[in-house]
């Protein structure tokens, strides 16, 4: 039997996740009480912290004992474990969980999403896929890493209070966004977040030029299946990015998720990504 795990970052949901997929929650940390993403704590509670207070939560990765505990249990059962790990430039859960399967030799394979979010999430419902269909564990791997660097993880802010409170951005480029109403596309790139192209003006007319952006770009798409994830986004942006989505891309699943806390605490309120698989001639 195959074991598909994955860091709490790759922001499945309950729904999602209930395929068969185990979850590791990594930790957010509201003043000196830590708690477990997706566990005992939601996006509103980091909303409500950060407006009484003015802090950011603070994240952290499981221990690599923390990791141990939660692969024992499936390799006693019998499983080969392949866990996912969100990008090992964005935290240290991929190390520690590296270094913990070291005690379970031959029995747990660690994959760097080199992603995050639903990003990291697609290449977990890849491996789900490849064990349905019969493909042994060396194999998901080995197609897993292959379609890694063809992951669009990309995602649109609607403010930048949280990336400047968290030092990603200067103060210079936060107060001039709130100004003039720019919001930036902020993407992945070898497993570390960039920022690219500036939109202007309301945050409905930038998602719908950042989704014709994206199929611009991507001519050429996996059609299996894409992800429209947001934290807690106004539903009237929501709705421009399925229309957008359905206007612009023919994919047979479109899942909608609501990012967890730690990648919530991160970027704020109102931020929302299309994330997808692109075709290698793309």
């Amino acid at each position: 039997m195959i074991q598909i795990t994955a860091d709490s970052t790759c922001d499945l949901g309950a729904s999602i996740a209930a395929r068969g997929i185990g979850i590791m929650p990594l930790s957010v940390i509201l003043g000196d009480t830590p708690h477990l993403d997706g566990v005992d704590i939601v996006p509103q509670d980091i909303f409500d912290y950060v407006e009484r207070t003015g802090q950011l939560p603070k994240t952290a990765a499981p221990s690599i004992g923390d990791y141990e505990d939660f692969f024992r249990p499936y390799v006693e059962a019998g499983n080969t474990v392949i866990h996912f790990n969100i990008s090992a430039k964005a935290s240290s859960s991929y190390s520690y969980a590296l270094e913990a399967a070291k005690a379970f030799p031959g029995k747990v394979y660690v994959v760097d999403s080199k992603a995050l979010s639903t990003g990291q999430g697609l290449l977990v419902l890849r491996a789900a896929d490849l064990r349905d269909a019969g493909v042994s564990p060396e194999e998901i791997v080995e197609q897993v890493n292959a379609v890694r660097p063809r992951v669009n993880t990309s995602f649109v802010p609607d403010r930048l209070d949280y990336l400047y409170k968290g030092g990603r951005c200067s103060r210079m480029a936060f107060y001039g966004a709130n100004l003039l109403k720019i919001h930036p596309l902020i993407e992945m790139n070898d497993g570390q977040l960039v920022a690219g192209k500036k939109y202007r003006g309301s945050m409905v007319k930038c998602i719908e030029q950042y989704i014709d952006d994206l199929a611009a770009k991507y001519p050429k798409y996996e059609k299996t299946r894409c992800f429209i994830t947001h934290s807690m986004a106004d539903e009237r942006v929501v709705e421009a990015a399925r229309k957008k989505v359905a206007a612009n891309f023919t994919f047979d699943e479109v899942l909608e998720t609501v990012a967890g806390s730690v990648i919530t605490g991160h970027c704020g309120r109102n931020t929302l990504g299309v994330l997808f698989i692109a075709e290698e001639n793309a």
